[in-house]
């Protein structure tokens, strides 16, 4: 599907759906649980989709009923699948499912579509493998074939995603044995803060370091059924959020609570840093666009939010600085190179740097764009091309679906001037 964009002004207000991080945690622990738990407005999406009939196949019942998936537990005890299960793009659910798979005693596979074979995986298998699981890739990648049981000890993971431990966090602790794990170094840290939040209110006991690299956890812990409202997104409020301050007369955004662990609600910050002007109250208003300034902003802990900020600088006075996020090149695609080169093609001076961008603000011109298959890069130029000189063109736009289904009808509502073609 191609997207057109017409160049638009923005106004109103747009709902903020449920959390892609929060929901797929959800997920995978009602899949260990003992009954029947609730999760009240998960995010409805390819992804959580893909994980969710995972679940099913590993012996979850799962009942869809209006804002709500009830869904009952294995208690461990999961069911052979009978197929290769396809996690299609979830690279998050691909990671969590593989962990708590190895705490059974049947073999499963998985395997997802081309862009989810490129995913590292290496990093979790070979931590599983020591400590006890058999596993079956040929790359370190998908296809992979995972089986267990675990059997306690101590083994090293690699922490340039934090997937990796936040898997590991969610099935050690209802595996036999006692673990500890370590890691030289720690990407994304406030994904840890989020899985933290979930054992908290599952009962689920570790220990760690204050620099979150050593960790101590015991085994044979039970997760008890449990029902929890999925918060709203804070990754993808980052695209109405930059919409608002380029290309904006004044948008309210709703369903934001900022006493969550995530951390891309940082992004708001950010925006701040660079001269957006946000009014925070029982909903978020971002005033008319007025002149960004560039800044140098750190986005390891948010590296999701690199598309979006990249188009923020596109249109922001001066020069702005995108630093300390390697593992923004081993996301769904290597989304420096990606949004490099796309914002070239609209005539914006930027550059790459082995872990970030370099961006001279200017006006953006319309352009053929391409998608790359990535769900966060077609809402960032999507976005961008709304305050460009010029119409655009997307090919790929229904990568979108990934994360935020209703995007494209919901940025119409504020004004946008998006039409969907098949060519």
């Amino acid at each position: 599907m191609k997207l057109h964009i017409t160049p638009s002004r923005l106004r109103g207000e747009i709902a903020v759906p449920g959390s892609k991080s929060h929901t797929i945690r959800g997920i995978t622990a009602a899949l260990a649980s003992t009954g029947t738990c609730r999760l009240h407005a998960p995010l409805d999406s390819a992804d959580t989709r893909s994980t969710l009939e995972a679940a099913r196949l590993l012996g979850a019942r799962i009942v869809k009923e209006k804002d709500c998936w009830e869904i009952t537990g294995t208690g461990g005890e999961f069911s052979a699948p009978g197929q290769t299960i396809d996690m299609g793009n979830s690279g998050t659910g691909l990671r969590m499912l593989t962990a708590m798979a190895a705490t059974g005693k049947i073999p499963v596979s998985f395997d997802g579509d081309n862009s989810l074979r490129t995913r590292l995986m290496a990093g979790l298998l070979d931590t599983l493998a020591a400590l006890g699981a058999q596993i079956e890739s040929s790359n370190g990648r998908c296809p992979l074939t995972v089986r267990g049981p675990l059997s306690g000890g101590a083994a090293k993971t690699d922490g340039t995603t934090s997937q990796f431990l936040t898997a590991l966090l969610f099935a050690l602790p209802t595996a036999d044995g006692n673990f500890r794990i370590e890691l030289p170094f720690l990407n994304e840290q406030p994904y840890i803060h989020i899985t933290l939040n979930w054992l908290q209110r599952l009962g689920i006991h570790v220990t760690h370091s204050a620099d979150l690299l050593h960790w101590e956890i015991p085994g044979n812990q039970t997760i008890f059924p449990f029902e929890r409202v999925i918060p709203a997104d804070f990754s993808t409020a980052a695209f109405p959020l930059v919409a608002g301050a380029i290309a904006g007369d004044g948008i309210t955004i709703r369903n934001l609570d900022f006493s969550d662990v995530q951390g891309d609600k940082a992004v708001f910050a950010h925006l701040e840093s660079m001269g957006a002007s946000l009014v925070r109250g029982e909903e978020l208003y971002v005033a008319p666009s007025r002149l960004l300034e560039g800044r140098e902003i750190d986005l390891n802990a948010t590296p999701d939010a690199l598309p979006a900020m990249a188009v923020a600088a596109a249109f922001a006075q001066g020069e702005t600085r995108l630093v300390n996020v390697p593992q923004a090149r081993v996301k769904e695609t290597d989304r420096i190179a990606v949004m490099t080169a796309e914002l070239a093609k609209m005539g914006v001076p930027v550059r790459e740097l082995p872990d970030g961008m370099i961006i001279q603000g200017c006006r953006p011109r319309g352009a053929r764009l391409d998608g790359h298959g990535d769900h966060r890069i077609v809402m960032a130029l999507a976005v961008a091309a709304l305050g460009a000189d010029g119409k655009s063109s997307i090919d790929g736009a229904e990568a979108a679906e990934v994360t935020y289904p209703e995007f494209f009808r919901d940025f119409r509502k504020l004004g946008a001037g998006f039409e969907m073609r098949e060519e």
